[in-house]
């Protein structure tokens, strides 16, 4: 988001993100559906929020992708951006799924060190809770943690400290691109499909 503001050339028209039709969450993140919105409301974008069912097979998944696509088409959208860092595989999907489309893929965050790109996220201020993460590479003590250095200390060096091979997941809550920071607090902890998720919910 942050590289995206401070390039001239890109007028950033939305947001969008998938959801568990079900659960009103984040897939994975676990994220409540009002926080995403209230995400939004504070970055001062629309929302695009895409419903995915569950469960939800591949082929469903694309044909619910390829609507997004189609209504971007129509609301003349030059190009789409995603936050992948460094995985081939997801980056080549992604550019597959678009290729006819005469949308744009852009990586803004791509080839980016993480161990220094996440340190500079907290020197920016954005500020984070770890809302799921994997007990096969974390501690579970770790759940519901800031995402600050005192955590990234605390990762085994196998760990990614952007989590980006899945290990963790997070929710901004303040932001240098926030109006104002979202008020929220701590609710259950619990170990799910084998993973652990914490709950955070909007404190008034």
């Amino acid at each position: 988001m942050q590289l995206l503001q401070k390039d001239p050339g890109i007028e950033l028209l939305g947001l969008f993100t998938t959801i568990n039709q079900k659960f009103e969450r984040v897939a994975m993140h676990a994220v409540r559906l009002d926080l995403l919105k209230k995400q939004a409301y504070q970055i001062g974008l629309p929302l695009e929020i895409i419903e995915i069912p569950n469960p939800c097979s591949k082929e469903k998944y694309e044909v619910i992708m390829q609507g997004f696509i189609e209504r971007c088409k129509f609301n003349k959208v030059e190009a789409i951006a995603f936050g992948d860092l460094y995985l081939e595989d997801v980056r080549s999907y992604r550019e597959q799924q678009m290729q006819d489309s005469g949308i744009d893929c852009l990586f803004p965050c791509w080839g980016i060190n993480t161990t220094e790109f996440s340190k500079s996220i907290i020197d920016l201020g954005i500020k984070a809770k770890i809302s799921c993460l994997d007990p096969r590479f974390l501690d579970d003590s770790l759940a519901g943690h800031e995402y600050n250095k005192g955590f990234l200390e605390k990762l085994p060096i196998t760990v990614d400290p952007c989590g980006e091979n899945g290990e963790f997941h997070t929710f901004v809550y303040d932001s240098p691109s926030f109006a104002e920071p979202i008020r929220i607090q701590q609710g259950v902890t619990l170990k799910r499909d084998k993973f652990v998720f914490t709950d955070w919910v909007q404190r008034d």
